[in-house]
């Protein structure tokens, strides 16, 4: 359990750094354009090669791989602990993105924000007492092959509304993305040959593929978020999607469980903390806007 924690933690801290690094990139990027210089309009979507081209900056690049050591905790945690304590943990990376924002990206954090940071990890407190044990029931074929179509739907849907909504789609495309690493974390719990490493094993699982179309997927689609929308408005449409999937998949379809008569608190402290995480980053999202909207009028 500790190990599995201290996991989820180190996912946290690598996630919520990684996301304003991402987010410093592609603000660089965007303005490397220049009016002048082919930019997308703000009412569209930017093109694969400006979405590639923002990942190429040395901020995205530092931002990418502490992504790579989220991944690596990601993993870990969601294997050891329950899903529902493992997302929700990550899900305070939006702390960390608003701490860090408001030196790097000049957000403000103001009275309201530092009682929902100190809500956040109030909670996480009482879920990391109150969580019972890890679900073993992960070898359901129906489950492996689901996580799989379920992640090329979300795929689909989520470019799908970015060619609809184009500059507008910066809360959907964050918050399909958000679901498609809960695909992701789901996949990564049940897919077969991690543990003995089974290469042959792993790669015939259908669950492997998933982590990949999910991973992959989501990842373009926060990177498209970011560059249309507020890092901390994306982030909280993220967490939402990436927190409530997987902690409801675990309970339901995999066993997880909470220590014996503590149900109602774990699901209370699981709502508190996701709540608290995205009302920070919401916060965020309006303070940082407000010196926008000044400039406008």
């Amino acid at each position: 359990m500790l190990i599995g924690v201290i996991a989820a933690l180190l996912a946290c801290f690598g996630y919520g750094t990684a996301s304003v690094l991402q987010s410093y990139g592609a603000r660089k990027a965007a303005a490397a354009e220049g009016p002048g210089d082919g930019a997308t309009p703000a009412d569209d979507a930017p093109s694969l090669t400006e979405t590639v081209r923002a990942a190429m900056t040395p901020a995205f690049l530092a931002g990418m791989a502490l992504d790579g050591l989220g991944f690596l905790g990601s993993v870990v945690s969601a294997r050891l602990i329950p899903l529902f304590l493992a997302q929700t943990i990550m899900s305070a990376n939006l702390v960390v993105t608003a701490v860090l924002g408001v030196a790097v990206l000049g957000l403000r954090l103001r009275v309201r924000d530092w009682v929902a940071i100190v809500l956040v990890v109030i909670s996480l407190c009482v879920l990391g007492v109150t969580a019972g044990s890890v679900g073993t029931d992960t070898s359901s074929t129906v489950v492996h092959w689901g996580v799989l179509g379920f992640s090329v739907v979300f795929v689909l849907l989520g470019l799908g509304l970015i060619h609809l909504l184009g500059g507008r789609a910066a809360v959907a495309a964050g918050l399909v993305a958000g679901v498609l690493f809960g695909a992701m974390a789901v996949a990564v719990r049940v897919v077969h040959g991690i543990d003995p490493l089974r290469p042959a094993v792993l790669v015939a699982d259908p669950a492997a593929w998933a982590v990949a179309v999910a991973g992959i997927g989501g990842f373009y689609l926060f990177t498209v978020a970011l560059q249309i929308g507020s890092v901390t408005g994306a982030s909280a449409a993220l967490v939402a999607g990436e927190t409530v999937v997987p902690g409801i998949v675990g309970v339901v379809l995999l066993g997880d469980t909470s220590a014996p008569g503590l149900a109602w608190l774990v699901a209370l402290a699981f709502v508190t903390a996701v709540g608290g995480a995205v009302a920070v980053a919401l916060f965020g999202a309006a303070e940082n806007a407000q010196p926008a909207d000044a400039s406008a009028r």
